[in-house]
């Protein structure tokens, strides 16, 4: 088979510098456009995105992005019709500090990674419905690809080497909705007369799942010990684990509200956390301090060797923030083994599958019903947008008996005295 070929083009747009390869697959002459200077491309990348495609297509998993790209001469381009490449990049560009930084990662991600390879050379004009429905069938068939590959241990790599792997149900949605947020702007504009990407009908169903409640005392009980024994281990060298999960099951923030909290933050004096930094407006809040959790943080601070108000709460060895990785692969994924085996070792009911960070939200949830907080409490305590998540969560737990959630309640009320006069009567306990 002869060897294929092909060659990286630098190209001056109207935004300034980028790159696109030009090379043979199944017989036919290919361009695909990549990136700007801006968005971090360069040659050197550029080149090894090529050596990637021209793998892909040896190997026949190539897909051409634009293999079902149609053209209506009937609506014509028009000379100051946008690609949705340039449409694209200006509005994601316009939208940094109109979002939080995490949104905006968001949608780069879901640009760089997943639409600009597909759509990038796109009129706006072409992109219909059955553009959108091939986009993603496309991004279903490329997963049933990277699938094949891993099974067979040859894994598709990106440019930094790591595998890639197949995109969720969920994850080919969110770039859908991404799809839709830009050609909504291209309605208003006038360059398209609807959104292609709008409705149910584009997006894939999403399986049902089984939600993971971590809402037994026991379960509990058995979490906060096995990390407060791995904190005593001198093998390992992370510390704090017992207090950081003990603030993801008390107060339930959000991976990176708990990285980025400060100790400005947290009035141990009126027993409450302010959030400050959430991803949407429903997660600025206050949330009251339960008293297991008031000492918790209050031994914390006392050992701290940093505790000025803008040193955060749980840093890292060196003093700096943890993110969302870190939690989850350094802090929990450890305690969740040794937990297990605690709750073997005393005959009790494992953990379920999947906790994660986010997931010990609903065990702060479990908690607030058997303290008796009504849904739109728990809502606000939580920081939900949409209160579906919380009639969900909350509907579940309210099927647990009184007995269930007044042990739940005990455990919590930790040493503190007087606990039902110092926090508001509506977190009383129940029962």
């Amino acid at each position: 088979m002869a060897r294929s070929q092909g060659q990286v083009v630098e190209r001056r747009w109207r935004r300034g510098r980028g790159y696109a390869l030009r090379f043979n697959a199944y017989g036919e002459r290919q361009y695909l456009t990549l990136g700007m200077q801006s968005e971090g491309w360069t040659r050197k990348r550029a080149e090894t995105e090529l050596a990637n495609v021209l793998a892909d297509v040896r190997r026949g998993t190539w897909i051409p992005p634009n293999r079902n790209k149609r053209t209506r001469p009937e609506q014509g381009e028009g000379p100051n019709e946008p690609t949705f490449h340039e449409f694209a990049s200006a509005w994601h560009a316009d939208r940094k500090g109109e979002i939080t930084t995490r949104g905006h990662e968001h949608e780069e991600w879901a640009l760089r990674c997943h639409l600009l390879p597909y759509f990038a050379n796109w009129r706006l004009s072409e992109i219909d419905i059955p553009a959108v429905d091939d986009y993603r069938r496309y991004k279903i068939k490329q997963g049933e690809q990277r699938a094949a590959a891993i099974a067979t241990g040859k894994p598709t790599r990106g440019e930094n080497g790591c595998v890639l792997k197949p995109l969720s149900p969920a994850s080919i949605n969110k770039a859908i909705n991404v799809l839709h947020a830009i050609l909504e702007l291209a309605v208003e504009y006038g360059h398209i007369t609807s959104n292609p990407a709008a409705g149910r009908r584009r997006r894939l169903k999403l399986p049902a799942q089984r939600g993971v409640h971590l809402d037994t005392a026991e379960q509990i009980q058995a979490l906060l010990d096995a990390a407060g024994a791995l904190d005593h281990d001198t093998r390992r060298p992370t510390r704090d684990r017992r207090v950081i999960i003990a603030t993801l099951v008390l107060a339930g923030p959000r991976a990176h509200e708990l990285c980025n909290l400060l100790w400005r933050d947290v009035d141990l004096a009126n027993g409450r956390i302010h959030v400050g930094h959430s991803k949407t407006q429903a997660g600025l809040r206050e949330i009251p301090l339960l008293p297991l959790l008031r000492d918790e943080l209050a031994a914390h601070r006392a050992s701290s060797y940093r505790s000025g108000p803008d040193d955060p709460v749980f840093p890292t060895g060196t003093g700096g923030h943890r993110d969302k990785d870190n939690l989850r692969n350094r802090i929990l994924a450890p305690a969740l083994i040794r937990a297990d085996e605690l709750l073997l070792e005393r005959e009790q009911t494992p953990l379920p599958a999947g906790v994660t960070p986010h997931k010990l939200r609903h065990t702060f949830a479990s908690i607030l019903v058997a303290l008796g907080w009504d849904p739109a409490s728990v809502m606000a305590a939580l920081g939900h947008a949409d209160p579906r998540l919380t009639l969900r969560v909350y509907t579940h737990l309210m099927r647990r008996s009184n007995a269930e959630r007044r042990t739940l309640a005990a455990l919590v009320a930790g040493k503190e005295k007087g606990f039902e006069e110092s926090v508001p009567a509506m977190i009383r306990l129940a029962g």
